[in-house]
């Protein structure tokens, strides 16, 4: 028996998960765990998330600990892996048979290719300053009132969607204030920033290629609203009308699930095994 653990430090939450393999190279997930940074020292987070996925995993061993994202310093991992390469092989456990990630996260997003193994062919992305990000539709609810929760549902709601003009997120940000003041309805609003948000994820994943289905994975893989204006962009588009999106409800853990994939598959390939972390000193 492996276990191991990734931890996947994005710049709005840290996602720890704990995986075994047995010899047959049967992967069992033991426990997932995800915590809001809010501002917070970053390594008090990744201390506290990693702690709290290890005692529900109820494990005194881990054997490599591998990390992604922003992750690259923390002290006491094993080894680091690239997000797009977690990603590509977390979204395959969850969704065998997939062939491309749309990861959108916190500052950018990233359209991922990848054969069936979960090995990276292509990826693009989003610069850090564009309006097809987590924080760029943080900020619109914030200002609109409206919780992360209530947003998938209320863009769902719309009759006339107002699409924001924009690539710059501070510009975008601009237009909504403007609609906001000509009386267009936070319905409208949100489902008019989802479109934008979808054009954008559409021109990504135009310029890859693939087979499958599309995986979205990151903190928006939960809204509702931006799922459905991503199939209705897709579906304009006669060369991808056929493609499919799929989530899952671990979605956000895709980089995490990936890290301790990868963690077990560098482990066994390793020659001497006294690298194994002994992580009694954190599972205490």
């Amino acid at each position: 028996m492996i276990t191991t653990a990734g931890i996947d430090v994005g710049s709005g939450a840290v996602k720890v998960t704990v995986m075994r393999t047995d010899g047959e190279g049967e992967e069992t997930l033991l426990a997932q765990v995800s915590t809001r940074i809010r501002r917070r020292e970053i390594a008090k987070v990744v201390d506290e998330t990693f702690d709290a996925t290890a005692e529900a995993a109820g494990v005194d061993e881990i054997h490599y600990i591998g990390t992604t994202g922003e992750g690259g310093e923390v002290p006491f991992a094993t080894g680091h892996f690239y997000g797009m390469t977690t990603h590509a092989r977390g979204a395959l456990y969850l969704k065998p048979g997939i062939g491309a990630v749309l990861d959108v996260g916190a500052l950018h997003t990233r359209a991922v290719a990848m054969d069936g193994n979960g090995r990276v062919k292509d990826y693009k992305m989003t610069s850090q300053c564009a309006s097809g990000s987590g924080q760029f539709l943080e900020n619109i609810a914030r200002y609109l009132g409206v919780s992360h929760d209530e947003i998938g549902q209320l863009s769902m709601q719309a009759t006339k969607p107002e699409k924001v003009s924009s690539i710059c997120a501070v510009l975008a940000e601009t237009d909504v204030i403007n609609m906001v003041s000509r009386g267009i309805t936070t319905s409208d609003i949100l489902r008019g920033v989802h479109e934008s948000m979808a054009e954008r994820f559409v021109r990504l994943l135009r310029s890859l290629e693939f087979e499958g289905a599309v995986f979205v994975s990151g903190g928006l893989a939960s809204d509702t609203g931006l799922l459905a204006a991503l199939r209705d962009a897709l579906d304009k588009k006669a060369d991808l009308a056929k493609l499919e999106v799929v989530t899952h409800e671990s979605a956000i853990f895709a980089g995490s699930i990936g890290a301790a994939l990868w963690s077990a598959f560098r482990y066994r390939k390793m020659s001497q095994h006294d690298v194994a972390w002994t992580a009694a000193a954190k599972v205490a």
